[in-house]
């Protein structure tokens, strides 16, 4: 960590050159002794990197900022936020620190915080950032947490880890078995230093395959931003043995959508089925991958276009966990019906259809955007339909 970047002069002129191409600062003479060109180009490539995910840090002063594969790597704000709020008690331990962005939002809710980050530069990055933002009641250590964990006496409250999700290549990996720390390997030693553990995982993670690999598991959290599968959150109990409750939660810029169920629930539930009604409703990003397909359905008293479809329709409109639309026509999927309708300009959303949305596009010249969105989707009958609709 070089300190000379944190010199006033250095600070003002990141600030002040977050536009400029980065190329040309590499390539360029720096007019700052002790800093390289580089440098000053990780500053200003991290922080901008930081200025939506980040904004605590974006817009405080004397933040150094790690290449911006650590950036990439952390949390954001709002899923760190979501994550505080699923913890309690006195202390904590966050095993694999990284930047420090979870440890950050635990030390809002739990008084005494240890972070451990294994990698010495990022180690002392994450120390100087926090206490920068007054994060005094967090203890950063340069060690391997799982050596610390063992041998240390202390037994927390909580311990959180996120495991490292990139290979010796740095290619990304998503399975338990391939992350490191490999998380079934050390439970036990967990569950032994801390009743409740809350483990962070790649949203590709099949939610059956971590089933398998973990133990008493009591929630398993989905976490979306703005539709887009972000986390899988899940909460190891020591000793639990009750079905775990899958809590899907979409975090919009206005609102949040939540959503509850058991997969217990959703194996008993017998779907209800209709040809497109007045609305149609298509689940959050977080519910889907979640596997709702049924229960969500049958919570909204909605019914199903088709088994493998997973939109649903309605003639009054209802509350709803994703985006709802308004249907103003229904038409069967052929060539005439789209001469016939020669639309120009649309948002496409295919279900359950056997042409990819850049083939439609390309096959029926209808360009991208516009307030018109279409679904072409398969019914239960199995034909193939063209819904127009309109957000409602």
């Amino acid at each position: 960590m070089n300190k000379n970047i944190l010199n006033t002069g250095v600070q003002t002129f990141i600030k002040n050159n977050l536009n400029t191409d980065i190329m040309s600062v590499v390539l360029g003479k720096t007019e700052f002794d002790h800093i390289s060109s580089k440098e000053l180009a990780q500053q200003l490539e991290s922080k901008k990197k930081c200025a939506f995910k980040l904004p605590t840090w974006f817009h405080s002063e004397n933040i150094f900022y790690p290449p911006k594969l650590n950036i990439e790597q952390s949390s954001s704000e709002k899923t760190a936020s979501y994550k505080a709020s699923l913890v309690n008690g006195e202390s904590l331990l966050d095993l694999t620190g990284g930047f420090g962005v979870d440890s950050y939002f635990f030390g809002k809710k739990i008084a005494d915080v240890t972070m451990c980050e294994i990698n010495p530069e990022l180690s002392e990055i994450a120390a100087h950032n926090l206490k920068v933002l007054q994060a005094h009641n967090i203890k950063v250590l340069n060690a391997d947490g799982l050596y610390y964990l063992n041998s240390s006496d202390k037994i927390f409250d909580w311990i959180y880890i996120d495991p490292s999700r990139r290979d010796k290549t740095s290619g990304k990996v998503f399975k338990l078995s391939d992350c490191l720390p490999d998380v079934t390997k050390h439970l036990d030693l967990l569950l032994k230093k801390s009743n409740s553990i809350l483990l962070k995982t790649s949203p590709l993670l099949d939610i059956s395959s971590g089933l398998k690999d973990l133990k008493s598991v009591e929630e398993i959290h989905i976490i979306a931003v703005n539709n887009e599968v972000k986390e899988l959150l899940w909460i190891i109990r020591s000793g639990n043995q009750q079905e775990p409750i899958l809590k899907t939660i979409n975090i919009k810029n206005s609102s949040h959508e939540l959503f509850s169920f058991k997969r217990s629930e959703e194996a008993k539930v017998r779907s209800s089925f209709a040809e497109p009604l007045n609305y149609l409703y298509e689940p959050n990003a977080a519910i889907l991958k979640a596997g709702a397909f049924k229960t969500i359905g049958d919570q909204s008293d909605l019914k199903k276009l088709h088994e493998h479809t997973h939109l649903y329709t309605s003639i009054s409109k209802v509350s709803f966990p994703g985006r709802v639309f308004k249907i103003f026509s229904t038409h069967p999927y052929n060539k005439k019906t789209m001469a016939d309708l020669n639309i120009k300009k649309a948002n496409i959303t295919i279900r359950n259809f056997p042409l990819k949305v850049a083939d439609i596009r390309k096959k029926h010249k209808i360009k991208e955007g516009g307030e018109l969105y279409l679904f072409f989707v398969k019914d239960l009958l199995n034909n193939l339909l063209l819904l127009q609709c309109y957000k409602a």
